[in-house]
């Protein structure tokens, strides 16, 4: 994911002239980073330039996970270098910071991830602005703000809770009808391919309370599809030992049951993403059978013959599909998700093929996969018997082919049936009426990953706005997408008071 970041300033205030540039590389965990660092440069008085001949600085949030995506971070580096000669970076590309320095010596600064502190003193540093010029830019505070996080020390202190917690972000980078909420940072597991917990270091969970209050400021601001993500979504609270916090009075155990009961109860689309196969994910999925949840899981499977789970050290060797069956048993509309890796080292054509045979009985609905490639510092750098790049290629080509057929057949099924889609986009044509043509997506599809619902809106032109959630008729299908007519515009009623003129949206 790439977002140039163009969040435009508060109507109405006054400016320093100070503006910062601002490139959001990564996942949506990352995503989450970015919103928190634009939240405190709106609330210290910074403007965020929309492009680089605006801007006095660029910040570049990085992503250092696999290979392109170091490349693509070292490449933004560098652009905005040339534009500017003013840039911080940050992100997990930061926590390598001599792989940045090798490339871009003439960078600002760099920090790791999660550095919304350091971050801000590099900006006051690099661009000076007086604080006492600013009024009324302080963003809606959420309970849950660590003491002292992102505390300009010229300001006076915030109201604090008992929540050891960063501050929820104010500023957001999606459309307004759907947030990521991110419940926990870093990893616990060892996998030989990936480095996230050399990057973002061992899991930290959220109290439970701080995540629900900001689930509510976010819904009764308008947000009608909450993504709840960590790097292990199943793992949450295990490094806190559960423990309570306060939300509206009572007490939460930071318990991944727990929290998607509580968030099941506001009444808006709860979508799971990163869910490792644990025995208490059963629970959750009879949440989603309950209708309390969507019922779409996103399981990073990654591969399932047991050798190469063992060599990649992943969690559940051989236990997958009595898994899936057993979700399905319990919630028959499930949607699930998952990514895996070709040509991971050692991998064997009968490998390869118990891969696939697990691709045909799994019956999956949504599949991403790409080739293994080497990421600096991974423990599977060193493992024996590479697999050559054309062979990854070639694997790669016949796994998407299984897993397309599979998608088709699936969503072949959707034809003649009536569904809930939130629309994310107009599609409309030159002749077209404004609002005729409309781009969504089904419970069971995330943004910007699965597929998408396109539809006409019928006697309803002009009618349904972005954000809204309709009921559709589908009447075709392909090997990823839907398309239909919307048939009926629902009232959308959360069990979370609406804020001023979003109550009526």
């Amino acid at each position: 994911m790439t977002d140039v970041v163009t969040e435009p300033a508060a109507v109405g205030t006054q400016h320093s002239g100070r503006r910062v540039g601002f490139i959001s590389l990564g996942c949506p965990k990352a995503l989450v980073d970015s919103e928190r660092i634009l939240t405190q440069l709106r609330f210290e008085g910074y403007e965020v330039a929309p492009s680089y001949e605006d801007a006095d600085a660029v910040i570049v949030n990085t992503c250092g996970f696999i290979t392109p995506a170091v490349e693509e971070s070292l490449s933004a580096i560098g652009e905005a270098l040339e534009a500017t000669g003013k840039v911080i970076v940050t992100g997990c590309l930061g926590e390598r910071p001599e792989k940045i320095m090798e490339r871009h010596p003439k960078v600002a600064a760099i920090t790791g991830s999660e550095a919304v502190d350091d971050v801000m003193g590099h900006v006051r540093a690099l661009l000076p602005i007086d604080q006492g010029a600013f009024t009324g830019l302080l963003p809606v505070a959420a309970p849950g703000m660590r003491a002292g996080a992102g505390q300009p020390t010229s300001q006076p202190e915030r109201e604090l809770t008992k929540h050891g917690d960063v501050f929820a972000p104010s500023v957001k980078l999606t459309p307004r009808h759907y947030a990521y909420v991110k419940i926990a940072e870093g990893c616990n597991h060892t996998c030989s391919f990936c480095i996230i917990p050399k990057l973002r270091g061992l899991q930290v969970s959220r109290d439970a309370g701080a995540v629900l209050y900001e689930a509510y400021r976010l819904i009764a601001g308008g947000t009608k599809e909450l993504m709840i993500i960590s790097q292990d979504t199943s793992a949450y609270g295990v490094d806190v030992r559960y423990r309570e916090s306060e939300f509206q009075g009572g007490q939460v155990r930071a318990h991944l049951s727990d929290l998607a009961v509580k968030l099941g109860e506001m009444g808006a689309w709860v979508r799971m993403h990163y869910v490792y196969p644990y025995p208490h994910v059963d629970r959750i999925v009879e949440l989603m059978a309950q209708g309390k949840i969507l019922p779409y899981l996103d399981v990073p499977l990654q591969h399932a013959s047991p050798k190469i789970l063992k060599a990649m050290r992943r969690p559940g060797a051989g236990k997958q599909l009595d898994t899936i069956r057993r979700w399905r048993e319990i919630c028959p509309e499930l949607v699930i998700r998952s990514t895996f890796i070709v040509g991971f080292p050692g991998e064997t054509e009968d490998d390869f093929q118990e891969l696939l045979q697990f691709l045909e009985d799994a019956r999956l609905d949504r599949v991403g996969a790409f080739t293994y490639s080497d990421v600096d510092e991974a423990d599977a750098n060193k493992l024996a018997d590479p697999v050559p790049q054309e062979v990854k290629e070639e694997r790669l080509s016949r796994f998407m082919e299984i897993a397309q057929r599979i998608s088709a057949e699936k969503l072949a099924e959707k034809v003649g049936t009536v569904m809930d889609v939130i629309i994310d986009e107009f599609n409309d044509e030159e002749d077209d009426a404004p609002g005729t043509r409309l781009i969504g997506r089904t419970k069971g599809d995330a943004p910007g990953i699965d597929g998408q619902v396109y539809l006409f809106a019928g006697e309803l032109a002009g009618q349904v706005k972005i954000g809204d959630i309709v009921k559709a008729r589908i009447e075709d299908s392909d090997e990823y997408d839907l398309y239909g007519e919307v048939v009926e515009k629902p009232e959308w009623s959360p069990n979370v008071p609406q804020l001023g003129h979003f109550g009526g949206h």
